[in-house]
């Protein structure tokens, strides 16, 4: 009776000590799984340039308050992308006007040229973006940095009839109204050759010539900005530039 007794303890106890090895065991292999899942759901936070490349992300998305988070958590406000573009270019480009304004606050660069050598006052003029081009203007963006064909930020501007755009690069800042890109035009050229004549490229042309775009800058080909407005049947604009001084007797022509 006794020895069944012994036995019968003694197998209980052997049950309690496999019960506690088993907890142990299940204990280690789910601290090991939280480990494991952590892991899965955070793996890009051990990289150094999360943080940055979120800061690019938010700031292409105009998630103006993630960017502010972001800049404050240590990210380097002016990390570049794979095409050069800092966060402030990447919200430029989809005119995010109060994440460009965060931006600037923050103190980011806003002189960093793209691959494409624009800046956000660069590309904002090109395309109209009024309200950034003021926000670039007044953070003092350098209005003598060219683009990829060697134009300032009036030039395509005045090209695309951006007339609100023209007309605050011309009183808000020292741009050159006569500067010649590569393709040897200025801004009064582009309006004429590659605009259509329409209102708006009048109302450039006026602009351009009421601040003192030269009217006998002649192209490659040595024409001048009237032979091309005579040639595309622009009467207007041929008005505005022999009042402004083009002579149809002269190399003008």
């Amino acid at each position: 009776m006794r020895k069944n007794l012994f036995l019968i303890l003694l197998a209980l106890v052997i049950s309690m000590v496999a019960c506690d090895k088993q907890s142990e065991v299940e204990s280690v292999k789910v601290k090991e799984k939280k480990v494991e899942a952590e892991k899965e759901i955070k793996p890009k936070k051990k990289d150094s340039n999360w943080i940055d490349k979120q800061l690019l992300l938010s700031a292409k998305l105009g998630d103006t308050e993630t960017v502010m988070k972001l800049v404050q958590d240590g990210a380097h406000i002016n990390v570049q992308g794979e095409d050069g573009e800092t966060p402030i270019m990447a919200a430029t480009y989809h005119n995010h006007v109060e994440t460009v304004k965060v931006l600037i606050e923050a103190g980011a660069n806003i002189n960093i040229q793209d691959k494409n050598q624009d800046t956000p006052f660069l590309y904002a003029s090109a395309e109209g973006f009024l309200e950034i081009v003021k926000l670039t203007i007044a953070a003092g963006a350098d209005t003598s940095i060219t683009n990829r064909y060697g134009g300032t930020a009036l030039i395509p501007a005045a090209e695309k009839g951006h007339v609100e755009v023209v007309q605050e690069l011309l009183t808000s800042t020292d741009i050159d109204v006569n500067h010649v890109n590569n393709v040897g035009w200025t801004a009064l050229l582009e309006a004429v050759v590659l605009g259509n004549g329409d209102e708006r490229h009048q109302q450039v042309v006026q602009l351009l010539l009421e601040n003192g775009a030269d009217v006998h800058i002649v192209d490659k080909e040595g024409k001048a900005p009237l032979v091309h407005a005579t040639e595309r049947g622009y009467t207007e604009m041929v008005d505005m530039l022999v009042e402004a001084g083009a002579d149809e007797t002269t190399g003008d022509m």
